[in-house]
């Protein structure tokens, strides 16, 4: 069974030492940032130092972000990038249009992921998270999103988080991480948003620095509570006899024990 990945670790492009000990931090997925974390005359040796790194496979798997797909730099970043054994996945930001995921499939052989930025795409959702079958994943950009929406309290990017979490269901598509927390410091809050997250229907989250990671697993874990009461959902059905109450006079059916299933899938996913 392929382990579900909980933590994506991002990490600037144009910081090689930094990637280095990224890779040995203990994140599911290290990502590569060429996009928002990397200022515009350091874009090339972003690039060339990616390339160099990605030339040979490494320990965990490594997604790459790209820059947006109308920006100067996307299609020398597809060159530099599209082959290289080291790259397991290509995160494309900004995407508004499924074309634009069809463009980047025909160009690279690899899983891509789509970031949702704009209310634009996410009233497109749906159609970019069916654009092509090498989409394995979208997810929000949840800085740009609030700077396109006004939006300032938390509760005005529910809807959004939501749609996105439908749309990627709907698609046959994992449940979408969660953006990053911004404050590497505020681990309270990380922790208070990750279980609000995982309440809603994420599955794991972006991280930027290393100590985020424990709090997101932490989060994003069954309890040992949960996964008790996944088990007797599932003796329950075992049993066979028809529909099974539980102790607490709930009864088991077939959509209570696929959640129970997955459950403790999650759980053993060390």
């Amino acid at each position: 069974m392929t382990r579900a990945p909980l933590t994506w670790l991002y990490v600037p492009g144009d910081r090689p030492h930094v990637v280095a000990k990224a890779l040995v931090a203990g994140a599911d997925v290290v990502v590569i940032d060429l996009e928002d974390a990397v200022a515009p005359d350091r874009k090339a040796y972003a690039r060339s130092a990616t390339a160099d790194l990605l030339s040979a496979r490494q320990p965990v798997p490594v997604h790459v972000r790209l820059n947006a797909p109308d920006s100067p730099w996307a299609a020398d970043d597809l060159a530099a990038l599209a082959t290289l054994p080291g790259v397991s996945g290509l995160r494309l930001p900004k995407v508004s249009a499924p074309e634009q995921i069809a463009r980047v499939a025909a160009a690279a052989p690899l899983p891509l992921y789509a970031l949702l930025e704009t209310a634009l795409a996410i009233e497109r959702a749906h159609a970019i998270a069916t654009a092509h079958p090498a989409l394995r994943g979208i997810a929000l950009g949840e800085a740009d999103l609030r700077a396109d929406l006004g939006v300032q309290a938390e509760a005005g990017l529910d809807w959004p988080r939501s749609r996105v979490i439908v749309a990627a269901r709907a698609a046959g598509l994992a449940p979408p991480a969660q953006s990053v927390h911004p404050d590497i410091r505020d681990l309270d809050g990380l922790a208070a948003s990750c279980a609000h997250g995982r309440a809603l229907g994420f599955l794991g989250r972006a991280a930027i620095h290393p100590r985020q990671l424990p709090v997101i697993e932490r989060a994003y874990l069954p309890t040992p509570a949960e996964i008790e009461h996944a088990e007797t959902i599932l003796k329950a059905a075992a049993a066979e006899e028809g529909a099974q109450a539980l102790p607490d006079g709930r009864f088991v059916d077939a959509a209570v024990v696929a959640t129970a299933r997955r459950t403790l899938s999650l759980a053993r996913r060390k």
